[in-house]
């Protein structure tokens, strides 16, 4: 069977997400934003990529603004999922469909053209991603990555980067040439079995003290912790981040947690997480309205 060739069903040890998650206990500051979340498909509108990884469950626009409702959100940042490779069809229906509740992050390739990126700004597209997890992308050349950035960087977009810790020396000469923001997607994903005083966490709060150009999510506890929920010993990391650097930083719940094999989040739970690593109502209300607004709403 070839790639194309593949089926648009979900893979046989995926979790469909969280269908009853909990009233969180805090209560967001109005106009709170989840600054990371996805919608996959439904397959049979938008399908999956050929060239995919996984095959994930749908997951609509609907499902996610009822969740943003539930949850006490009031916008949303849509991230483009690597299962949809560079078809961002899904992310943008899912942006226009909000009514201006929603911008999103989208996958483009150096041949898009400057008229193409207009119609997406036009849309409410607010970034691009360049994901260099081995596991879920293929390797793209970094002279191919600046030329995307600097494509965008025009429109005043800035570049979403999801990578693993100990690849951030290697990566860090390219993040630093491009002439955009960088985003991180959830803290460079430390090793929390290391602690906060090991050099590869160092290293990161080293390149965010030296580069104000650089933003972090504080996002995917799920992803990151070994104790499992309510995800304590993520908390000194997501701290740390919020204190030091409390206007760069986003939070958003990874909705609907794509490729997570190892248990079914709720994402009430990650709501009540926020409060222990974002301790006073100023540092909150600058992750979850300030920042992402500046950010993704400034015109």
């Amino acid at each position: 069977m070839s790639v194309a060739d593949r089926p648009q069903v979900m893979d046989p040890d995926w979790l469909v997400w969280h269908q009853s998650p909990k009233t969180p206990a805090y209560v967001p500051p109005p106009g709170a934003v989840d600054a990371h979340c996805h919608v996959f498909g439904p397959a049979a509108e938008f399908p999956f990529a050929p060239e995919r990884k996984y095959t994930p469950c749908d997951a609509s626009k609907a499902q996610l603004f009822a969740l943003r409702d539930h949850l006490g959100f009031s916008r949303n940042v849509i991230v483009q999922a690597t299962c949809h490779g560079k078809d961002n069809r899904a992310t943008v229906d899912a942006v226009k469909a909000a009514n201006g509740l929603a911008r999103g992050v989208a996958t483009v390739g150096e041949e898009i053209t400057e008229a193409e990126l207009a119609e997406l700004h036009e849309a409410g597209i607010r970034g691009v991603r360049f994901n260099f997890l081995r596991r879920l992308a293929d390797f793209t050349p970094h002279e191919v990555l600046r030329r995307i950035a600097d494509k965008v960087a025009p429109f005043d977009w800035h570049v979403v980067v999801y990578f693993e810790a100990p690849d951030l020396a290697e990566l860090k000469p390219l993040f630093s040439s491009l002439p955009t923001k960088v985003v991180v997607d959830h803290m460079g994903r430390p090793d929390v079995r290391l602690g906060t005083d090991h050099p590869q966490w160092r290293a990161f709060v080293d390149w965010m003290t030296e580069d104000e150009d650089v933003w972090s999510k504080v996002s995917c506890p799920e992803r990151l912790s070994l104790a499992g929920p309510p995800y304590g010993d993520v908390v000194p990391f997501q701290r740390e981040i919020v204190e030091t650097f409390p206007d760069r930083v986003l939070w958003g719940t990874d909705w609907p947690h794509p490729n997570l094999k190892g248990h079914m989040v709720d994402d009430g739970v990650l709501v009540d997480q926020i409060p222990r690593f974002a301790l006073t109502e100023e540092l909150r209300r600058k992750l979850l309205v300030d920042n992402p607004m500046r950010l993704y709403w400034a015109d």
